[in-house]
């Protein structure tokens, strides 16, 4: 199994968070003041969600790529969370995860990343997975994906996205 630090272990996550939630919040946009609450609840353990540190490396590319924030501002944002002692970062990749997330990947036709964190989940025993596509896991029976933030807030996060893609 990843790498886990003692107190982890004695934690039951009821879910596990993709890129998305990271990124809306820790980047200026309409709706980061919802997903800085969900955040906050994940942080403080109010909701019991596994985060993957390689979450935070999909987070900057999104964030510097696609949302065109200052790379110095991505790096910092994301490293003052993962600089908090906490029990909830999942540090590690086992081999067999990734073995089984390209079978999923292949299986199903989703995207290796999308499968490596629902195969991460259910070598967990995790139910849920914290997302801003909940497309990309409907196919996958052992996982119910769930928004971080309201849809009506997810829309107009999707329009903000539209708009800022159109100006250069």
């Amino acid at each position: 199994m990843g790498k886990c630090r003692m107190d982890e272990k004695k934690i039951r996550f009821e879910g596990i968070i993709d890129v998305g939630p990271i990124v809306i919040s820790h980047t200026k946009n309409p709706i980061q003041d919802e997903a800085l609450e969900f955040m906050r609840d994940v942080l403080t353990l109010k909701i019991r969600c596994l985060m993957p540190v390689s979450v935070f490396l999909g987070a900057y590319l999104v964030m510097v790529k696609y949302l065109r924030v200052d790379r110095n501002s991505a790096s910092t944002a994301l490293i003052r969370t993962l600089s908090l002692n906490l029990p909830i970062f999942y540090e590690d990749i086992p081999k067999s995860v990734a073995i089984e997330s390209l079978k999923i990947a292949s299986s199903l036709g989703i995207s290796s990343w999308d499968a490596y964190l629902a195969q991460l989940a259910k070598s967990l025993g995790i139910k849920i997975i914290y997302t801003l596509n909940p497309r990309d896991f409907e196919n996958i029976p052992w996982l119910e994906p769930r928004l971080p933030v309201s849809k009506e807030s997810l829309m107009k996060y999707h329009e903000w996205v539209k708009l800022r893609s159109k100006v250069k």
